[in-house]
């Protein structure tokens, strides 16, 4: 069942969005060479406690952190530790949420660590996150749930890849409603799966974190033994971006992003929703 939200929920969800841009901007000015991914979760703790709100990672089926920490291999679900300090070079997709009022937001982007990036390593990152945004274009009424998977999967099978080969759309992971709770119904895949069909309408007051993860190489994953690290089998780097978005009658309004999408859709041609709480 999916959960419609109400102008005044959307609001809800907007105050919460915020902290997470908030969160994410703190981040990535720590994000630098040797600091350790439990530093920047204490940044994220600071952040929420500065603006009464409340992590919807820390326990989240047994999760001890308030934030994930996917170093350069590692896909998703990466736990801050003291022993993971980044080195310059390195490449890293923090993802976290916040709850405010009993609403989620959800959302998370690449980060490169230093300076003296391989090329493809830059591209990579961007062919992932501008899928997002194509992801997010495609959140428009009457479109169904599958275009917003096509507009994802067209997007990244476009892009050359540097050397050759194609990216690798993550198999096992992908985006989902959001409301609430931080996952709930329906689950959206990176890529088109016919044998799913076309999945619900957009109607307004749909509501989706959007979140492609792309590899240098596999699709394919595989979690470490503490039953949370999620790395790519065949050792390949990978990207992770993601915003939360609200379909309203105006069209898309990215909750998750401080100026709620305007500038990034404007590339597209769709032209986001107002703010309310501007």
């Amino acid at each position: 069942m999916v959960q419609i939200k109400s102008p005044e929920q959307i609001a809800k969800m907007r105050a919460a969005g915020l902290v997470v841009a908030a969160i994410h901007a703190a981040t990535r000015e720590a994000a630098v060479p040797g600091a350790s991914t439990k530093d920047l979760d204490e940044v994220a703790r600071k952040v929420l406690a500065e603006h009464g709100a409340k992590s919807n990672f820390l326990g989240y089926g047994g999760f001890p952190a308030t934030i994930c920490t996917s170093v350069n291999d590692v896909v998703v679900h990466g736990i801050p530790s003291d022993e993971v300090v980044l080195k310059d070079g390195d490449i890293i997709s923090i993802d976290c949420g916040a709850i405010v009022d009993g609403w989620h937001g959800d959302a998370a982007y690449t980060a490169f660590v230093g300076s003296g990036h391989a090329p493809e390593l830059i591209e990579l990152s961007r062919v992932t996150e501008e899928s997002m945004w194509a992801g997010i274009a495609a959140m428009k009424l009457g479109n169904r749930l599958v275009d917003v998977s096509r507009a994802i999967e067209t997007y990244i099978r476009r892009q050359p890849k540097p050397g050759g080969g194609r990216y690798g759309i993550i198999e096992d992971y992908g985006g989902h409603g959001i409301g609430t709770e931080m996952h709930m119904d329906p689950h959206l895949l990176n890529y088109v799966d016919r044998k799913r069909g076309k999945g619900p309408k957009l109607v307004p007051g749909f509501c989706l974190a959007i979140e492609p993860m792309v590899s240098l190489g596999t699709p394919r994953t595989e979690v470490l033994s503490d039953d949370w690290t999620v790395i790519t089998t065949d050792g390949t780097w990978s990207s992770h971006w993601e915003h939360s978005v609200a379909l309203t009658e105006q069209g898309p309004l990215v909750l998750t992003a401080v100026d709620g999408g305007k500038a990034k859709l404007a590339e597209h041609g769709v032209e986001a929703a107002a703010d309310p709480l501007a």
